[in-house]
């Protein structure tokens, strides 16, 4: 296992800063998406992704991961619409190419909300299959497509994802404080640690999607062990934020990082 941080925990950063600050603290890697100042170029990933790529070759760091939205927002074009596959799967295969192409091991994108007129059990259907023919395209690339439960998914609880996975053969982005929010103990979530190609680390409580370091419930040495135990050998991205999203406009983010960088190379001994 190893660290990266998310662009999008820097939001007045352009790309190379956050590259800067990445190798600065010493991780030397960085996730990288469609958000604030660091924000790849969706139309360009899109319709050049080999020329997409190329714009990142001199960034650095190592980029183990891309996060995109087909869509504007949580609603916009995702997975549980009805009507929006075919038009998915043609972003699709360009955003896998881009990944191929800078070297980026995984991709992740969102499950899809409860849109109007739905039930849940209506949003899980056309997900999973939306997700079942994205899984399918995917094994024509190098790059690994994954999907990450969240608050205000479809998703949002453990034996929700375990039959998603069941169902779609998807692998997950895993972000233990979705589900602590929720309310639900890390030994309920550890179940989720088989299925992960990817990690989100922040800390979080009951009702507080992000916490302080100090201020949270979830355990990283038990969650680094659970990981380890499963086989999980990639990166453990760094997700603090500042953005106006479940109240996370409160914390420094600077802090936030380094405190749960220092946790894990405590845990690693190699501090």
């Amino acid at each position: 296992m190893r660290l990266s941080l998310t662009s999008w925990s820097l939001p007045s950063c352009t790309l190379q800063e956050a590259a800067g600050i990445s190798n600065a603290l010493g991780i030397g890697a960085l996730d990288v998406g469609l958000f604030y100042r660091a924000a790849l170029d969706k139309a360009l990933i899109l319709n050049d992704p080999k020329a997409a790529a190329a714009g990142l070759a001199d960034i650095g760091v190592a980029i183990p991961n891309y996060y995109h939205l087909f869509g504007q927002g949580l609603g916009g074009q995702n997975l549980a619409l009805p009507g929006t596959l075919e038009g998915n799967l043609r972003d699709l295969a360009p955003v896998l190419t881009f990944a191929d192409a800078a070297g980026i091991g995984t991709v992740f994108v969102l499950p899809g909300i409860v849109n109007p007129g739905q039930s849940r059990e209506d949003a899980a259907r056309v997900s999973a299959e939306s997700l079942r023919e994205m899984v399918t395209l995917s094994h024509d690339f190098r790059a690994t497509l994954c999907v990450e439960p969240h608050v205000h998914s479809w998703v949002e609880s453990p034996a929700l994802v375990q039959e998603l996975v069941a169902e779609t053969g998807v692998r997950l982005v895993l972000d233990y404080a979705h589900f602590a929010c929720l309310g639900y103990r890390q030994d309920e979530i550890d179940v989720l640690a088989p299925y992960a190609a990817h990690v989100h680390l922040r800390q979080a409580r009951m009702g507080v999607l992000q916490a302080k370091f100090g201020q949270g419930t979830l355990n990283f040495p038990a969650m680094f062990g659970t990981l380890r135990a499963a086989g999980y050998s990639g990166a453990l991205a760094i997700e603090a934020v500042h953005q106006d999203y479940m109240n996370t406009l409160f914390d420094d983010v600077l802090t936030e990082v380094v405190a749960l960088r220092d946790c894990y190379n405590d845990w690693t001994g190699d501090r």
